[in-house]
């Protein structure tokens, strides 16, 4: 019988898992967004207390299916950081650090996310069974607007940024996917002033408005498909220039004849 659990079969293609992770976050990512564009919509004001505790017991299921895509998308998005972190680290050892700068400031705006993201299911989970409370959903949303915007995207710019630099500094990813990094970096550094921009949805640049989304969601999603891409194609190309390689050594060996007795 074959044994399954070995040290081969426990080894797993860093390139391959990069890319696998990454098609999982774009994919749950646009789920995300399509559920909160179908069934959720635009909240309104959070002044306006008893019809922001209507809205949100209208689209409670809608507001926890999003945060459910969403776990799961944090741990897609773990899975591409350690991943890209990996094929860093071995190609440029020097420049662990900067790695581990990328790496670690992802699961920090993975952490804050699932809190963002318990806040907005405490909104929704206030109206479910009992009378919804303004007051209390109006304090959580303000909470988790900014941990979704603001905050998170200075911690994003710092994963992209690393990744950037070290992109630069090793030959892991094409240099031109490093100019891309440092501009998606640029766009989400656009998102931190949004949290002196109150919290009004018709404000396309205030703390959780569209702007918001527009400048630090999008780009992310967008680099994160790109080098997702990349690292599958490089692993193919890898795998054709070994095979390559080991027929061209095979041509050119010479052949052993038997001696002469």
């Amino acid at each position: 019988m074959p044994r399954i659990l070995t040290q081969h079969t426990l080894k797993p293609d860093v390139r391959r898992w990069t890319g696998i992770s990454a098609i999982a976050v774009a994919v749950l990512m646009s789920s995300e967004f399509v559920v909160k564009v179908a069934a959720v919509g635009s909240r309104p004001e959070l002044s306006d207390e008893s019809a922001l505790a209507a809205f949100t017991a209208k689209v409670a299921n809608a507001s926890l299916t999003v945060i459910f895509i969403d776990i799961f998308l944090m741990a897609a998005l773990v899975v591409f950081l350690a991943s890209l972190r990996q094929l860093i680290t071995v190609a440029r050892h020097d420049l662990q650090w900067v790695a581990d700068l990328s790496y670690g400031s992802g699961l920090v705006f993975v952490a804050v996310t699932l809190v963002g993201d318990a806040l907005d299911a405490g909104g929704a989970l206030d109206t479910v069974g009992q009378s919804p409370n303004g007051t209390v959903i109006r304090a959580l949303i303000e909470g988790h607007i900014v941990m979704f915007g603001s905050i998170g995207g200075m911690l994003t710019a710092l994963v992209v940024a690393a990744a950037g630099y070290v992109t630069f500094a090793s030959t892991t990813l094409p240099r031109w996917t490093g100019w891309f990094a440092f501009a998606v970096a640029a766009t989400n550094l656009l998102s931190v002033p949004a949290i002196f921009n109150g919290t009004s949805s018709k404000n396309l640049f205030s703390a959780g408005g569209p702007g918001v989304t527009a400048t630090a969601t999008f780009p992310f999603l967008a680099w994160v498909i790109v080098v997702g891409v990349v690292t599958i194609r490089g692993e193919r190309h890898h795998r054709e220039r070994l095979a390559e390689r080991v027929g061209h050594r095979t041509a050119e060996s010479p052949v052993t004849r038997p001696s002469a007795v």
